[in-house]
């Protein structure tokens, strides 16, 4: 009995890690997303900028 009890215990342990771990990679991954979507939103931004001005002859 002491052994399956153990098992439930680590089992219990290695789930909760593995939680943890998949939200650290979750929040990473949505971080570098808000990254990347900023970058391009400041990219767009300056780019449709110079398309108001005429080009020069």
């Amino acid at each position: 009995m002491y052994e399956l009890e153990l098992h439930k215990i680590m089992a219990a342990e290695l789930h909760r890690r593995a939680d943890n771990e998949r939200l650290v990679r979750e929040a990473r991954r949505a971080r570098k997303a808000a990254r990347v979507s900023a970058r391009q939103e400041r990219e767009r931004t300056v780019s449709a900028d110079r398309e108001r001005f005429a080009h020069a002859a």
